[in-house]
């Protein structure tokens, strides 16, 4: 039954959307679930695939929602994965994961009762020429549940590429931060340390970023994947412990995206930045995915430089530590783009 359930689903609806869709450097398009698709614990199932042919070195921008109701009123995790494969099925360049607790079928927590969407971007490079095909993978986990699963719903949950080269296009990701947080190059707020610049200050190196020179303006975009630190969670290293409080709790952050356009001493010409938001990070969730979007950010001669730094402003306000996760093996959780707008 799965089976034919799958073959089902790869009857897929492919529509040219205009750039304003997603505003990357030319069309997009959206590959759509049109049947409803169950998949089960620790089983990653590929929910939509788009396979393009590409020249060494093109680029295109790969963007995924998976929305998905549970078949139980407890907690199970939930990931959207996007990753790209070559002809021979292995694995091509980084693979980009936005992760989250769904609460159950009966949560009133999301803006649909019961319906959790994640959104998940990844920038995907040729390493040389060839047929890659890139693909959104839901997967859910519990160490409490076996007989359960999730189902991703049929419309809403979608598939973007972007038609064309994104030429001169970056990706970001943070340093290593592991499942259970003992990595050395984990992130906390509210433990010890109340902010943090990720991309800035967090051990990544500073990566200035030159617009094209025919560029009319930048596209950037961001997701920022945090952790809530409660007592007793096997997801936070023990050296906070003492920052911890009970599971309950919750987690109240400040966050900001920027895009810094630098002048000719490499110094801040002009920022554009999102409004800071708070953001409330559930304990039930556990990982909470804050996407951001900055469109059609000017560049400014005056600066007397097409230079780019890209952070994101991270502040604890209250409630539990956090975790700032980053790369988990080949697996990127906290990651930017930014791309040329022609």
């Amino acid at each position: 039954m799965r089976k034919i359930l799958s073959v089902l689903v790869a009857l897929l609806l492919l529509a040219p959307f205009p750039a304003a869709a997603q505003a990357d450097s030319g069309t997009v398009t959206r590959v759509t679930l049109t049947s409803a698709n169950n998949f089960y614990s620790r089983t990653e199932e590929r929910l939509l695939r788009r396979t393009l042919t590409l020249a060494a070195g093109e680029s295109r921008h790969v963007r995924g929602r998976l929305e998905a109701t549970s078949s139980v009123t407890q907690i199970a995790s939930m990931n959207n994965t996007l990753k790209c494969v070559d002809s021979t099925g292995a694995v091509v360049g980084a693979t980009s994961t936005s992760s989250r607790n769904h609460e159950g079928s009966d949560t009133t927590y999301y803006a649909k009762p019961g319906h959790l969407p994640i959104y998940a971007d990844l920038l995907f490079t040729a390493p040389a020429a060839g047929t890659y095909t890139c693909g959104l993978y839901g997967y859910t986990a519990s160490s409490a549940l076996t007989n359960y699963y999730l189902t991703a719903v049929a419309t809403s949950t979608w598939l973007e590429v972007s038609d064309t080269d994104q030429v001169g296009a970056r990706w970001w990701q943070n340093p290593a931060c592991n499942s259970t947080g003992t990595s050395s190059t984990c992130t906390y707020v509210g433990a010890g340390s109340s902010t943090a610049w990720v991309f800035y200050n967090d051990g990544t190196p500073v990566y200035k970023w030159n617009a094209a020179a025919n560029a009319t303006s930048v596209q950037a975009l961001a997701n920022l994947e945090l952790t809530t630190c409660y007592t007793g969670t096997a997801s936070c290293s023990s050296s906070i412990d003492a920052y911890e409080k009970p599971r309950g709790t919750n987690a109240v952050v400040d966050v900001r995206f920027e895009m810094i356009q630098l002048d000719t001493t490499a110094h801040t010409c002009r920022a554009t930045r999102t409004a800071t938001s708070h953001r409330t990070i559930r304990d039930d969730a556990h990982h909470y995915v804050a996407n951001f979007a900055l469109s059609g950010i000017p560049i400014d001669p005056a600066c007397g430089t097409r230079t780019f730094i890209m952070r994101i402003f991270v502040q604890h306000v209250s409630g539990n530590p956090i975790k700032i996760d980053g790369v988990q093996s080949t697996t990127s959780l906290t990651n930017g783009i930014a791309m040329n707008i022609f």
